[in-house]
């Protein structure tokens, strides 16, 4: 499949690999900050091939991890009204409230349906008139685009029955924040490749150079990784600390002017709080002031719903790079897919879900599930 298995050649990983073994000298931690190029890692054991001194550290880049708890117990109120359709992705359908999630509200009566695309809701909402349809909008700079131009379509079409639930968060602010961190032992990112192509990369050398860390622009197959690991190492050798981009199929760096001006017209930045963090100053986008009657947050009064994270889930340390799944006493035992605790095991980007689908049980030499690219000769 083009742009896949070009990119799994297990060749061309070899070469990469041992590069990366003869630069390195001394122990460095990268942090990936997306939640698909964790899965990608695991699924293919790359941070079991790489020298011993590279740590992956796995960031908070997966959006349904980071949706804060208050923010799905206001979903699960608004979805349990009489009237409401409810439209989301799959994924969110499973991730546990502080007493039920939505697959319980549906099965209770409420109206609550999976829908592919944002627009599929707001075509709910026209062939509905006399039901409120709301979706659940959330996700980092690559969903937020689509959902933005749902809504500038509803405004244009004067459907009034549509809404949206808004939890939409920025990446640069959580590097901020993650680097601020007394806890941060992060050396080097492997920047989010779709972020990337929506953004660019004019946040980043601001970044760079005020915490003096590499930040390489890097893809999701496993070639990908490793040529973002490799530029991280040498850039660590060095002593640099430069903005690259190693996924220049995708990212220019300008990124998506037409979606940027999509964005720039439909949300606000705000603050945001992240699952497991707490607030990020301006690290979230909201409606604007024009399209906030579309605010399904100001339309159902739901704003004042605050709530506590479960104290058992430490998915917070998790997504802070802190603790690895496998290190959390309650991962593979109390918390595992049919019975999570918290949102990282549950999304299909979630950290905790790559380590449990791909039975990094017991820590990293736990065997990995075989790949296309462990099974090949490698020569």
């Amino acid at each position: 499949m083009k742009y896949l298995e070009e990119f799994q050649d297990p060749r061309l990983a070899r070469r990469l690999l041992d590069e990366i073994h003869a630069v390195t000298t001394r122990p460095w931690a990268l942090m990936e900050v997306c939640g698909g190029q964790t899965h990608s890692i695991i699924r293919h054991g790359i941070d079991q091939l790489l020298p011993e001194q590279v740590e992956l550290i796995h960031g908070p880049g997966c959006p349904v991890c980071v949706t804060p708890l208050e923010t799905i117990d206001k979903a699960l109120e608004i979805a349990s009204r009489p009237g409401v359709i409810f439209c989301s992705f799959g994924d969110m359908l499973r991730v546990p409230g502080s007493d039920r999630d939505l697959f319980q509200v549906r099965s209770h009566g409420g109206d609550v349906r999976v829908v592919y695309s944002p627009l599929d809701a707001l075509r709910i909402a026209q062939q509905n008139p006399e039901r409120e349809v709301v979706f659940f909008g959330i996700g980092f700079e690559t969903t937020a685009p689509p959902n933005a131009m749902t809504v500038y379509q509803a405004e244009k079409l004067g459907v009034k029955n549509f809404s949206m639930l808004v939890s939409h968060v920025r990446v640069p602010p959580a590097i901020e924040a993650l680097m601020t961190s007394p806890d941060c032992r992060v050396q080097a990112f492997l920047a989010a490749g779709h972020v990337c192509s929506v953004m660019g990369t004019e946040e980043y050398p601001e970044l760079a150079e005020r915490f003096r860390v590499p930040i390489v622009v890097t893809g999701f197959e496993p070639l990908d990784i490793l040529e973002g690991v490799r530029r991280a190492v040498i850039q660590l050798e060095r002593g640099d600390h430069r903005v690259e981009n190693a996924y220049e199929r995708a990212v220019r760096p300008e990124g998506n002017p037409a979606a940027r001006r999509m964005l720039a017209d439909v949300f606000e930045v705000t603050d945001r709080p992240w699952r497991g963090i707490g607030t990020i100053p301006a690290s979230g986008w909201r409606l604007s002031e024009r399209y906030r009657p579309y605010d399904a947050e100001h339309r159902f009064e739901v704003g004042d719903i605050a709530t506590q994270e479960p104290a058992a889930c430490r998915s917070g340390e998790v997504l802070q790079g802190l603790l690895k799944p496998h290190e959390c006493e309650a991962f593979g035992t109390t918390c595992t897919p049919r019975t999570p605790l918290g949102a990282t095991m549950v999304s299909s980007e979630g950290a905790c879900a790559a380590y449990y689908l791909y039975r990094r049980l017991g820590g990293p030499v736990a065997a990995a599930a075989p790949t296309a690219m462990e099974a090949s000769p490698v020569g």
